[in-house]
This record gives C-alpha cells, sequence and structure tokens, in this order.
C-alpha cells in the first residue's frame, strides 16, 4: 500500500497543484493548513477524482510548539513531505515595522525549517523517506526590492542543503525546489515576464519529477539556472549600484 504525501501549507496554490499531481499517481494525501476545514471541498474534489483517501490536520508552521503533537498525531507518518508554507508581505512594511519583517522570516524560514526537522527525525529513523522544501531563487542573492524575504529564504536553502548532506547516510532524500516567478495568489497583480512565469501545475509536476529521479535541486524553470548564475556573479561594487 502507498503512503501518503503530506502537504504542509495546503491552503497555497502551489500546495493544491502539487496535490492533485501526487494524488492522479495514487498517493493518498495528507492536507496541513490553518484553517483547514476550509479545504473539505478540496477533500473531497482529489478523492471523488482520484479515488484517493484524504485526511486534513490544523496546522500553524510558526507555532513551533506545537510541531512535535501535530506529527504524532498524524495518522500515518507520510512518505514524502512537502512544504509549501511561505508568506511574501510587503517590503517597504517589513522594513519598517520589525514585527511585520519577523512574521516574514518566520513563515519563510523557520517555521518551515523547523517542521522539516521535526519530521527529519522520524523519517531517519525509519531509514526511509523524502522531504520537500520550496525555497526561492530570491534567496540566491540580495537584492534592495526583497531582501527580507529574500534573505529567510537563503536560510531556507542553506537548511535543506545541510539536511540534505546529513540525512544522506540515512536513505532520506531531501529536494530543494527554487520556482523563480509563479502565476498565484501571492503575485497577483504583479507584472510578470511571461517567460519566467511558471503556473502552479507546472511546479506540481516539476516537484513530482523531482522526488521521483531524486533530484537535489530544482529551478523548475531552467532559465532560471542561468538567470541567478549571472546575478550571483555580478561584483559587488557594481551589483550595490543596481536597482534589481
Amino acid at each position: 500500500m502507498t503512503e501518503p504525501v503530506l502537504i504542509l501549507g495546503a491552503r497555497s496554490d502551489i500546495a493544491r497543484a502539487t496535490a492533485h499531481v501526487f494524488a492522479a499517481k495514487g498517493y493518498p494525501i495528507q492536507l496541513a493548513a490553518r484553517n483547514v476545514a476550509s479545504l473539505e471541498a478540496d477533500k473531497a474534489d482529489l478523492e471523488t477524482r482520484y479515488g484517493v483517501t484524504v485526511t486534513l490536520h490544523e496546522f500553524d508552521a510558526v507555532a513551533i510548539e506545537d510541531h512535535s503533537h501535530f506529527v504524532d498525531n498524524l495518522p500515518e507518518l507520510p512518505q514524502i513531505a512537502v512544504t509549501a508554507v511561505g508568506f511574501m508581505g510587503d517590503h517597504d512594511e517589513s522594513m519598517r515595522h520589525p514585527l511585520a519583517a519577523a512574521r516574514v522570516l518566520r513563515a519563510n524560514f523557520e517555521g518551515p525549517a523547523l517542521i522539516l526537522g521535526e519530521l527529519s527525525e522520524r523519517f531517519a529513523a525509519r531509514k526511509y523517506g523524502t522531504l520537500v522544501g520550496i525555497s526561492s531563487v530570491a534567496g540566491d542573492r540580495g537584492r534592495a526590492t526583497n531582501y527580507i524575504y529574500g534573505s529567510a529564504k537563503a536560510g531556507f536553502t542553506a537548511f535543506l542543503s545541510g539536511l540534505r548532506n546529513r540525512l544522506a547516510k540515512e536513505n532520506v532524500h531531501v529536494v530543494t525546489v527554487l520556482p523563480g516567478f509563479v502565476n498565484t495568489s501571492m503575485t497577483e497583480g504583479m507584472d510578470l515576464p511571461g517567460k519566467l512565469t511558471a503556473e502552479p501545475e507546472e511546479l506540481g509536476e516539476a516537484i513530482y519529477k523531482a522526488v521521483e529521479k531524486s533530484r537535489n535541486i530544482i529551478y523548475v524553470r531552467p532559465i532560471w539556472w542561468l538567470v541567478m548564475m549571472i546575478i550571483r556573479n555580478i561584483p559587488e561594487a557594481i551589483f550595490k549600484k543596481m536597482s534589481i
């Protein structure tokens, strides 16, 4: 019997798309999010459409003290866990108000990292499983327009790298997903370049393929690898004068 896929932050567009991809492949799904009762319609749709079992679990990524209890109360330890937790916030507000900045940092780094850390202990004990962290190309280099969000993602990317290194000998795989722009409710209203912007369904498929092929780091659209390589290699003396 196939073991479930846990989707953390399941109310996001990316999480919903990912749930559909894995359910279509026959995986039972565990949807975890704040106000999880709002996902009843999603649960019914997944079960009806794909004939898989779907369970709902209340989860708040920044409620660190509840993480262990959350994992202990899952009906079954998942085979795969995907964290789609994230919050962009308003950069200007984050620069002015420390509490606003703290919300961005906790939602994009502290919460996702620590819940994957909690799951990693259980996965390592049983000697298998896959952990997927959705980070961002924004973490590849700090930029004036989003360095608070970007620094949180940079921390999360580094965490995933270290976790992957640590768990390799335990037969537990860690996938780092770097999406670039994605057409979701979080980016609604932004003028995004079409060639650099993925759809949530595209991201869900990329995550599934990365899990199946045991990939380590994926840029959902390969062009982002080139774009970020160029940005990372601009000399600091020049980069600090640029507005990107």
